[in-house]
């Protein structure tokens, strides 16, 4: 990485060369550390999703000394087990077209042309090899009849790339990578520290060093020193609340990192999720995901009269009810070429469309997920087969058969593409310093294509980090282990102690979770599905307001120094606030329209999102300048010389 004050331009370190040659000539010219010397280097992973788990069991397999961070008390419980569709590869096993090309322009397509090319080139590329790594693992794939791995579409792609677990890929990959991390764990090359949450980075001669946790049963302050540092925490998304995140799913890793240096990128670049269960009331504190999956033998619709809606909405009449012809399968009318597999960003914002024009059911802030064709089509046994599961945790959260009556959804908030900004190696703006999976921004531009989290996640961990960091640390084995002794341990301990302090000293009477929600109702009115520049000005005044309410009004019972889950959770709350305002700030400064970040001001007349090429063709990096100081932006220019940057079109 390289940076241009004057022009405030930064570069990634992207490999010359062909598009498909960057990655192996890569490879082919890094430094690497002999088996001898990387028994010298420890390197400290935070988190123990599919990317953290992974990027541990390898750089433990390959000889370094790992020391594994998990918020949970168990890597198996990760946010990862939810993510239920597939995973995508590029293996055309349905011999229907695809390729390592065709899911890179799919990808850089789905972003809206808002991604490196370099990086996304190699992820798809590597996508085969995580097939036969899980596959090695034992990850249960649906199989054809003879026997070969079975896949099935998702949004975003005309070909069947995605494989899949039933409806528990993600758990099932997450095992995967869990019982290659507890082999290292039993050989002792990873040490597994369960029940910690990262608080704060400690640099040391501008070199990341180590961490500073705080032991979530003890409530004790921990130092950890390595010769690098890996996070791997997911992303911010519950920053609005309500999201389809796990409650522990949040963004303080990465925004303490930011604090301490590391460049935030993209923050507004937010993705709704199109297929969740809506909110049933106003004591919900997370929302449900209804597998994307279900969009491959699903239909989407809603009444063509508005009557009708109004009548399913009074429960004066049921959908089974509503005849074929008057039914409006909207996005098969209005992307005939994709119809109910288009990305998530354009599925989301139709099915607002239409609930805002008066055709939603249910609160009127839904849409109707239909089996019934499939059912008649396939025969209920084959359905059940490939959702049962999902149709169980339906049924059991809204007490109706999605077998006899349609589902009910609506968008909500899932993935964020934006994350902390890293360079072709994973490595941010500080040295020894990388970010792997959800956590960074690099690959999915502004708007993730479905099934690619898991992709990305197990390509960073099993497959890219442990090349990149290696450049980095064949220059770190004359450095002896690093002392927690150190004054920038004591210091960041000590601020952190402060903070904590402080917090516990408001006794106000405000609780963490109202706040949350009033930052939630914020966040989703003014910087969700549709944003113009009066809400985004009123967001980060309101934002505002609620973080003066935070630090003046908030309550904590218990003790700072002890088990005590509501500091747990306002420590969290402290840090969605900031994030939420340079959201914000982005898609103010964004003044156009792109993927999961949509202007209402700038649209296509059929009502899609228009980009402004000549003007945003870049990376937002935001640089932290210091407590209630306004940041700094500096911009990675997008280059695109392997594909033609256009509209996109689904229809």
């Amino acid at each position: 990485m390289s940076t241009d004050k004057k022009t405030k331009t930064i570069v990634a370190k992207v490999p010359e060369g062909a598009l498909s040659e960057k990655w192996s000539n890569y490879k082919a010219q890094q430094k690497l550390v002999n088996p001898s010397n990387k028994r010298r280097l420890d390197v400290i992973v935070v988190g123990t999703g599919l990317a953290g788990a992974s990027a541990a069991a390898a750089l433990g397999e390959l000889g370094f000394n790992v020391l594994n961070f998990c918020i949970q008390d168990s890597p198996r419980r990760a946010h990862s087990i939810a993510a239920q569709g597939g995973i995508n590869a590029a293996k055309n096993y349905q011999n229907d077209g695809d390729s390592v090309y065709r899911l890179f322009y799919d990808t850089i397509k789905g972003g809206d042309y808002r991604a490196r090319e370099a990086n996304v080139y190699r992820l798809a590329e590597v996508s085969n090899s995580i097939i036969d790594q899980c596959v090695a693992q034992g990850v249960p794939f649906a199989r054809e009849y003879g026997g070969l791995l079975d896949n099935r579409s998702f949004g975003g792609a005309q070909v069947s790339r995605t494989f899949y677990a039933r409806g528990q890929t993600g758990q099932q990959l997450l095992l995967g990578a869990y019982s290659a991390l507890s082999r290292q764990v039993h050989k002792g090359s990873v040490k597994l520290y369960t029940r910690r949450e990262m608080l704060d980075l400690v640099v040391v001669d501008g070199k990341a060093r180590g961490i500073i946790v705080r032991n979530l049963i003890t409530g004790k302050i921990e130092r950890y020193s390595a010769h690098a540092v890996v996070i791997g925490t997911g992303g911010y998304g519950n920053a609005f609340f309500l999201s389809t995140n796990a409650m522990e799913s949040n963004g303080s890793a990465a925004w303490q990192v930011y604090k301490k240096g590391a460049y935030f990128a993209n923050p507004c670049y937010a993705q709704i999720h199109p297929t969740c269960i809506p909110v049933q009331g106003e004591m919900q504190s997370k929302l449900t995901l209804m597998s994307e999956s279900l969009r491959n033998d699903g239909r989407i619709w809603v009444p063509k009269k508005k009557e009708d809606a109004q009548a399913v909405r009074a429960g004066k009449l049921k959908p089974t009810e509503i005849a074929e012809e008057d039914r409006d399968y909207y996005l098969e009318r209005r992307y005939p070429a994709f119809g109910n597999l288009v990305p998530r960003d354009v599925a989301s914002r139709a099915a607002k469309e239409r609930c805002d024009a008066g055709y939603g059911v249910g609160s009127g802030l839904a849409v109707y997920l239909d089996f019934k064709d499939a059912i008649e089509r396939l025969g209920k046994d084959v359905v059940e087969t490939r959702y049962g599961n999902l149709f169980q945790m339906y049924e059991k959260i809204v007490d109706d058969n999605p077998y006899e009556t349609p589902m009910m959804i609506y968008p909500a908030i899932h993935y964020t593409m934006g994350g902390i900004w890293v360079d072709y190696e994973l490595q941010t703006t500080i040295p020894g310093l990388y970010s792997i999976g959800e956590a960074n921004f690099s690959d999915h531009g502004a708007n993730r294509l479905g099934a690619s989290a898991l992709m990305q996640g197990l390509a960073d961990g099993y497959f890219v980090l442990p090349y990149t960091i290696q450049n980095y640390l064949a220059d770190e084995i004359r450095t002896p282990r690093i002392s927690t002794d150190l004054p920038e341990f004591a210091e960041a301990e000590r601020n952190i102690l402060e903070r904590i302090e402080r917090l516990m000293s408001i006794k106000g009477k405000r609780s963490v979770d109202s706040l949350h929600k009033q930052l939630g109702h914020t966040m989703w009115d003014f910087v969700g599905m549709g944003r113009n520049k009066k809400g985004l000005l009123k967001a980060i005044d309101e934002i505002k307001q609620v973080k003066k309410e935070f630090w003046s009004n908030v309550f904590i019972p218990g003790e700072g120094l002890d088990l005590n889950v509501e500091l747990e959770k306002a420590l969290r709350l402290a840090d969605f606030i900031e994030i939420g305002e340079l959201m914000a700030r982005d898609a103010l400064h964004r003044e156009e329209s792109c993927g999961g970040h949509f202007r209402e001001e700038y649209q296509t007349p059929e009502g899609e999102a228009l980009r402004q090429d000549d003007k945003f063709n870049y990376v937002a990096c935001w640089k932290y300048m210091g407590e209630d100081k306004e940041p700094e932006m500096y911009k990675e220019e997008l280059k695109y010389e392997f594909v033609q940057v256009q509209q996109r079109n689904y229809k």
